[in-house]
């Protein structure tokens, strides 16, 4: 027989723990950061194949047993109401004035340019019509 059965199955056993162990991890990332357990995402997350997850019991066992946990318990944030403490209502309230005062100021900005075309060209049509109302005799 050619090569050597005994290399290819350590290497084989020590593919096999690599991706145990990425897959361990994988759940730990997941469970910190409170993903939802799922075997796709472990997966990707943890870089092996769905089927390692599947056919390794361990795993398998530990990621329906976390995915029964979060059925049973959802997630904290679904659970907690929105943030109302009150520096997230002064921010939120701070930032909407800012935006108001800075659309008034953009408004009164162009009611002014407005303001000083209108002038001008009335200006302009008085210079225009001065000397020609001066000229015509007043009729009483």
């Amino acid at each position: 027989m050619r090569g050597n059965p005994d290399n290819l199955r350590q290497a084989a056993a020590r593919k096999s723990a690599a991706a145990q162990t990425r897959a361990e991890q994988g759940l730990r990332e997941m469970i910190r950061t409170s993903q939802p357990i799922t075997f796709r995402g472990l997966a990707q997350t943890a870089n092996v194949s769905l089927d390692f997850l599947y056919r390794c019991t361990e795993i398998r066992q530990r990621v329906e047993q976390l995915r029964a946990q979060q059925q049973n318990h959802p997630p904290r944030a679904a659970v907690d109401p929105p943030d109302d403490s009150p520096s997230s209502v002064v921010r939120t309230l701070t930032t909407q004035l800012t935006e108001l005062k800075q659309r008034h100021r953009n408004e009164v900005r162009a009611l002014r340019q407005a303001l000083e075309t209108a002038q001008s060209e009335n200006l302009e049509l008085r210079r225009r019509l001065g000397p020609r109302q001066a000229a015509q005799p007043e009729t009483s």
